[in-house]
């Protein structure tokens, strides 16, 4: 599944790459993200229950930052399982000056999901996910534009 977008943040783009880079920051803003672990500065762990549907499941995932290129693009790798699942992502985003001294993040995610959670169909794995997307931008928006 391929998902993309475009967020304006009122904030400087050095605050909001400082927020998109720091996991423990960032992974306040992923719903369901039970736990946040920091392995060094490229690679990190989490732990996040979502659930689909009927279904409910607990990923512990690995997170690397593929590449960084300071304060203007990102590539994120993760792979995460659960108890008949597993989860492949790739997600890149680049962030440009905004409007009124803002920031503009364009980005895109493939996602591959395999196992039980596939088996729910589709249609409903990418409506949870564009809602948790959804989500998560919110939050950070929040989070960045409440700060000065």
């Amino acid at each position: 599944m391929h998902f993309e977008g475009s967020v304006e943040i009122a904030a400087p783009r050095d605050r909001v790459w400082a927020f998109v880079v720091d996991p423990n920051q960032v992974g306040q803003c992923g719903p369901g993200v039970e736990t946040i672990e920091v392995i060094d500065d490229t690679h990190f762990k989490a732990s996040a229950k979502v659930g689909v549907g009927f279904i409910s499941a607990r990923f512990n995932v690995n997170m690397e930052f593929a590449e960084m290129t300071a304060p203007e693009a990102a590539t994120i790798k993760a792979h995460g399982q659960a108890p008949g699942s597993a989860v492949d992502a790739t997600a890149h985003m680049r962030l440009s000056d905004g409007e009124a001294g803002g920031t503009r993040m364009d980005w895109e995610a493939d996602v591959n999901i395999a196992g039980t959670l596939a088996s729910v169909g589709a249609r409903m794995i990418e409506g949870t996910a564009t809602k948790m997307i959804g989500q998560t931008f919110d939050c950070m928006k929040t989070k960045l534009e409440g700060t000065s």
